[in-house]
């Protein structure tokens, strides 16, 4: 039983495997005669089926489910989408794409910016297209590329599509294609496209010559067509303007060979921003490398290839439109922080010193030799004779006394920096410059410029870049309060020096001679006289109170905190202010009391005592407030001993030699923190009140840009006025350097578009917004590079009235330049050949005409259909063609 279950399968197996030799010999015999039997499923129908299966699921579909379905768009187009998937046939793995549109095209839109090149070359909006999983992604067997092409057109003519598909063919290079498309059952539409890389033929290089190839694919004999055949053209060229040389005084070769090469050192060349703001402290690259003109030809109708050279001959301002792109540095779009030099990343060198300024209590210690460490690059200081540039042009004298104006911003106070223009903000911006900004190098260079301050001080010369002023700027940061404390210290002293070397008469026997003579009277005080004597009271000249700087205030708030019981007297200065004030009011009024000098001083001590009628005597009814009749009253004691001496005889509140060394021991002792919490401040605020400077057209877009700079900087900023923890600033600062480099960066974009431009405002601010809405999103907050991997590709319609100052951008070709290149092309601007010109050419005919005489369900009688089309697309060296054939079956 067993032995014969065990021979029926044997016999079984036999069976199969002679079936399956058959099958195998039978495939065989089908490939080597190219004869596809379809009385049995084969791998080819069964490939088909499948194809077939792919496109009746994506019809049914349509394109807004397959968006749903993840559909991927195509950059950089906005409308075109794509859904795509792998087949197998036999060893060969194939990829299918389905590109659709989001929404339908509009008719001669082919020239938009929004247009795949496939779509520009065929005319299609949407298609398949199939092409194996390889390497170069084409096909290179020709009966591959035919059965493959096959393959799909027969699959979407079983489902019913009218998709045109596509097949890559030959070398990758060449960018060939083949491709068919159904049009019913009576119309198919053929595809060909394919590359000349080099030697192109001189007449295809003219419009007459590329006029000739389109004819030549259809008009075999005079029998076929007439001998005029209406042709529809339309033309695009794209025009690059050339490298711009900013030197005015460009020397051409033959005076080059005729000079020197000294006298050719002393010539350097001129950059695009020498003129600008921040040309001081370094160069930019040019962010706008030059433009690109596209100029459009509408569609036209022709009939003789003579009439090709009268278009290839005419004027690029016949052209229907102009549109213009700046193409822009890499630099601009590369989402990399930290490539672009600027003071953005001088700033984030210099945030990274203000960390390590917690690592020592003194500056000195920094100063020490690192060159044992490991780090001792990233200590890098500059040799003495840098150390000594930067000296001289700080205190040289050409500075001389700075005006400086604040900027303009209402943020601009908030940040507690020193203006750009004063002796540390420009010690500020040389520390971002020197070397690589770090501590060692900074703590170096703040030493020899204190050192430099002690000379100006014990030599009595005056302080460079200091405004001439008599008042501190309390919104400063402090380092600038106290050099304003010292420049008016150096003039107090320069003024004293001077009076004692004209000499005076002695003061004792001035004072008792004139004892009772009225000396240093202001004005007659309104309604006001003396208790004692009837006499009108005279309000006199006072000294103005005492400079103070900020940390002088707080001192003096905290003495009246601690001595608030002193009826206000807080200190020894108060006294003075006190004594000098009594003095000249009894100088001004011999015969005044003490109540007098309280009724015109302070008020509110005197308590009037008025009858109710209103009616008052003399002396007016009144008494000295609780406090100010206390006995031993302070106040009244100072009276008691405080001379009749006018202002002009009384010694100075200010003593200059006194406060001008103790502004001199806090900046020889200044903590390395409180040192670098003040130059970022100083630093930021100078960098952007420098780039604030800039001359841009006033784009609206970047005004706001800047303002908001402003306001981030004034609260980012403020935090350092409050000894944060250093550690909890650093990531704040670091991110105020990237926003600082996004506006930086627009802003050097925004003066090189309105430089280029500034003969058509409107185009240059619509370029400038169109850059700016591209750039936007890469603005992010966070310290990670964004990808955004958009190109900027928007053009920029030229108005009528603009064609003139876009045609100034390309500059004629000097005789030098002239004969060096030779032309090949036609279609010159201003002696310019284009970068590319690209040609349509289309034959349109009737349906009720001719060979397309029968009827289709897409077409009615009175329609047209577009027989042929041709795309080119060259150069002065390229030529790439491509065809699309309707034929009738």
């Amino acid at each position: 039983m067993a032995s014969s279950s065990s021979a029926r399968y044997a016999k079984h197996r036999r069976i199969g495997e002679d079936e399956e030799a058959e099958e195998d010999e039978e495939e065989a015999e089908e490939e080597l005669e190219r004869f596809d039997d379809f009385t049995i499923a084969s791998s080819w129908e069964r490939f088909i089926s499948e194809i077939e299966a792919i496109c009746r699921q994506w019809l049914a579909d349509g394109p807004k489910i397959l968006m749903q379905k993840g559909a991927e768009s195509v950059p950089p187009f906005e409308n075109l989408y794509m859904i795509k998937r792998e087949l197998k046939h036999g060893k060969r793995v194939y990829s299918m794409e389905y590109h659709f549109m989001k929404s339908a095209k509009g008719k001669n839109s082919y020239w938009d910016d929004d247009t795949h090149s496939m779509q520009l070359s065929f005319g299609v909006d949407e298609f398949l297209m199939i092409a194996p999983l390889s390497a170069s992604g084409v096909v290179l067997d020709d009966p591959e590329s035919t059965k493959l092409l096959s393959s799909v057109a027969i699959a979407l003519s079983n489902c019913g599509s009218n998709w045109p598909a596509f097949v890559p063919v030959h070398d990758p290079s060449r960018k060939a294609y083949i491709g068919i498309q159904n049009l019913g059952t009576v119309f198919t539409r053929r595809f060909e496209a394919d590359r000349i890389g080099s030697q192109v033929p001189i007449r295809l290089m003219h419009l007459e010559g590329l006029h000739e190839l389109f004819l030549s694919k259809f008009v075999l004999s005079s029998s076929d067509f007439p001998a005029r055949v209406k042709v529809h053209f339309s033309m695009k060229l794209t025009y690059r303007t050339p490298e711009y040389d900013y030197d005015n005084e460009t020397l051409d070769s033959e005076a080059t060979e005729s000079l020197t090469e000294n006298e050719v050192a002393s010539h350097p060349k001129k950059q695009w921003d020498d003129d600008c703001p921040w040309a001081e402290w370094y160069s930019a690259e040019d962010p706008v490398k030059g433009f690109e003109l596209t100029a459009i030809w509408g569609e036209r109708t022709f009939e003789e290839t003579l009439e090709m050279a009268e278009v290839e001959n005419a004027s690029s301002f016949d052209a229907d439109s102009w549109f213009l792109h700046p193409v822009v540095s890499q630099y601009m779009v590369d989402d990399s922080i930290g490539k672009f030099v600027g003071f953005a990343s001088q700033l984030h060198l210099l945030v990274n010193a203000y960390e390590s300024s917690a690592e020592a209590q003194f500056l000195e210690d920094f100063v020490a030799d690192t060159s044992g460490q490991d780090n001792s690059k990233s200590t890098t200081v500059p040799p003495p004779s840098v150390i000594d540039r930067v000296m001289k042009d700080l205190f040289s004298d050409e500075a001389g006394n700075s005006n400086y104006m604040e900027a303009e911003n209402k943020y601009t106070r908030a940040m507690r920096g020193a203006p750009a223009d004063s002796l540390f903000g420009q010690f500020c911006l040389h520390a971002l410059w020197f070397g690589n900004c770090n501590i060692r190098a900074i703590a170096v260079l703040w030493i020899d410029f204190v050192r430099e301050i002690r000379w100006c001080w014990e030599e009595s010369e005056r302080l460079p870049r200091m405004k001439s002023s008599s008042t501190i700027d309390l919104s400063s940061c402090l380092i600038h309060q106290k050099l304003q404390m010292l420049a008016i210290c150096i003039e107090r002293k320069n003024s004293l020096n001077r009076e004692k070397g004209a000499g005076h008469k002695d003061e004792t026997s001035t004072t008792t001679a004139v004892t009772k003579t009225r000396k240093g009277s202001a004005g007659v005080v309104p309604k006001m006289m003396l208790l004692n004597t009837f006499q009108e009271m005279h309000a006199p000249y006072t000294q103005d109170a005492p400079l103070m700087t900020e940390d002088m205030h707080e001192e003096r708030l905290h003495a009246a905190e601690a001595f608030g019981n002193a009826i206000g007297l807080s200190g020894q200065l108060e006294r003075d202010i006190l004594s000098s004030d009594m003095s000249a009011f009894k100088a001004a009024n011999p015969d005044a009391v003490f109540e007098d000098f309280i009724r015109w001083h302070s008020p509110g001590d005197w308590v009037s005592d008025y009858k109710a009628d209103g009616s008052s005597g003399w002396p007016p009814k009144g008494k000295l407030s609780q406090r100010m009749s206390e006995h031993g009253n302070v106040w009244r004691k100072i009276w008691n001993d405080a001379p009749p001496l006018p202002v002009s005889e009384q010694k100075s509140l200010l003593d200059p030699v006194r406060e001008g060394e103790k502004v001199l021991h806090y900046l020889e002792t200044l903590r390395p923190q409180q040192l670098l919490e003040q130059m970022v401040c100083t630093a930021f605020k100078s960098s952007a009140d420098i780039l604030n400077k800039t001359t841009y057209g006033g784009f609206k877009l970047m005004k706001t840009k800047m303002d908001q700079l402003y306001a981030t900087m004034a609260s980012t900023l403020k935090s350092l006025q409050g000894n944060s923890d250093i550690s909890d600033l650093a990531g704040d600062l670091k991110r105020l350097c990237q926003v600082f480099e996004h506006i930086e960066k627009l802003l050097i974009l925004a003066a090189s578009v309105y430089r280029k431009l500034i003969d058509a405002p409107r185009l240059a601010q619509a370029v400038f917004a169109d850059y700016f809405n591209y750039y936007l999103p890469k603005m992010g907050t966070t310290l990670e590079s964004i990808c955004y991997e958009k190109e900027f590709t928007t053009k920029e319609k030229v108005g009528m009235h603009e064609r003139d100052a876009v045609s100034n951008l390309f500059p004629p070709p000097t005789a030098n330049q002239s004969w060096r290149k030779v032309l090949s092309m036609g279609n010159l601007l201003n002696g310019h050949e284009p970068l590319q010109r690209e040609i349509i050419f289309s034959v349109q005919e009737r349906i009720s005409n001719g060979h397309y005489s029968s009827p289709t369900p897409l077409c009615t009688d009175d329609e047209q259909i577009q027989t042929h089309r041709m795309y080119i697309s060259g150069t002065s060296n390229d030529l790439w063609v491509a065809l699309s054939v309707t034929s009738w079956d």
